[in-house]
């Protein structure tokens, strides 16, 4: 019997730095168990090479149990099964359909929409600040994702201040909030779906225009449950880039080398944000897979139907894979590659726009505010959360 490493994880130690008390784990062991009160054991993969090979593994599979499904009014519930929680045939399905709109070639093409997106709320930052300080995450980082996966999408322009409000809640962590926000959502999918149907969603020849021609030309590939459920599911997971985009900022004007790199050489703009992400991504544990049989793994027999999750924030930080990986360089070349947007089957399908996104908005913040700077230290303001590495609050002077 193999005796694995347990990491709690109401353990102060791992809220408050989760990326050493993760990765002391890996060195002890590839497998680990993690610890939460109220709930069962979940594995944990610590190691590269091993969480790349869980993700990417049939015999792992995401359900309705990977999630926390908030408590939501019963006529809601046919719209909460979602692209994430389904495997093989029904998942491909639907991800080939919107699959298209999110390819880099795309996400390129949309990056002058970015930009112009990222330059109208930095142009509004002076008038929201406070006594010389402005909350970057509540007035670029949080409403940005928002804009952009309304515009790439096409939700109408004048629906698109209450999917802010939405995608605030969201951001902010799941909870009671997100659960009285899930109707109010759900009636903003049918009303955006209703817009395009009358010709009149918020960009032409957008995810929701092709989505609706497609359902038009062949109904049995798109039924009406799943365009609505698609639409509200696009446009919530579009706001990974919140945190990351705060965390990028936070990180530069901590590492004041780093951030001299980045603004001596905007050419370093794409391999710095890859930096960043694995660095300090917001994703440290991988949403759990499902054992679909008992599996072997690092000489431990993992049981059917149990939990197991990628320990993201050790694995991006693995000596055996990255040199120096406690070292935050933007001028890192190209390696084995992060895992801040997961492997395998549901690997992020936003990655590349959070990608242009991040690069956009650091690449433009850093060039309109040379002063920029932290009003408050970044540790005073980290959420308690062991599986994402999030801010409350991102306070700086312009």
């Amino acid at each position: 019997m193999i005796t694995l490493p347990e990491v709690d994880l109401t353990d102060p130690e791992v809220l408050s730095d989760p990326f050493t008390a993760y990765g002391r784990v890996r060195e002890r062991a590839p497998l680990a168990r993690l610890l939460i009160p109220g709930l069962g054991p979940i594995w944990a993969v610590t190691r590269h090479d091993g969480a790349r090979a869980m993700l990417g593994d049939a015999r792992f599979e995401l359900t309705a149990d990977s999630f926390m499904r908030p408590q939501v009014p019963d006529d809601c519930l046919p719209y909460m099964r979602t692209m994430s929680e389904m495997n093989g045939p029904d998942h491909a399905r639907l991800r080939k359909l919107v699959a298209p709109a999110f390819t880099p070639r795309r996400a390129a093409e949309f990056r002058p929409r970015i930009e112009a997106i990222v330059d109208a709320l930095l142009d509004d930052l002076p008038a929201r600040a406070d006594g010389g300080q402005v909350d970057l995450l509540r007035h670029f980082a949080r409403p940005l994702p928002m804009d952009v996966i309304c515009a790439l999408v096409g939700i109408p322009d004048e629906d698109r201040p209450r999917w802010r409000e939405w995608g605030a809640t969201v951001a902010a962590g799941a909870g009671q909030d997100f659960a009285r926000a899930i109707p109010g959502i759900m009636a903003g999918a049918r009303d955006a779906v209703a817009a395009a149907r009358a010709g009149h969603s918020g960009e032409p020849g957008g995810v929701l225009d092709e989505l609706v021609r497609v359902q038009a030309e062949d109904g049995d590939r798109l039924s009406d449950t799943e365009i609505v459920t698609l639409v509200w599911h696009l446009v919530l997971a579009g706001q990974t880039p919140t945190n990351l985009i705060a965390n990028a900022v936070a990180a530069l004007l901590s590492h004041p080398d780093q951030l001299a790199a980045v603004r001596s050489d905007p050419a370093l703009m794409p391999g710095a944000v890859e930096e960043l992400i694995r660095w300090c991504g917001p994703t440290l544990l991988a949403i759990p897979r499902h054992a679909r049989q008992d599996v072997e793994l690092h000489g431990a027999t993992v049981p059917r139907g149990a939990k197991v999750t990628a320990l993201v924030a050790a694995a991006n930080r693995d000596p055996r894979v990255f040199t120096d990986p406690d070292r935050l360089d933007v001028t890192r070349a190209p390696g084995a590659g992060h895992l801040g947007f997961a492997h395998g089957p549901h690997f992020c399908l936003g990655a590349s726009i959070a990608r242009v996104q991040t690069q956009a908005a650091l690449t433009a913040l850093l060039r309109r505010f040379p002063g920029l700077a932290m009003a408050a230290p970044p540790g005073e303001l980290r959420a308690p959360d062991p599986g994402t590495w999030r801010l409350t609050a991102l306070s700086v002077t312009l």
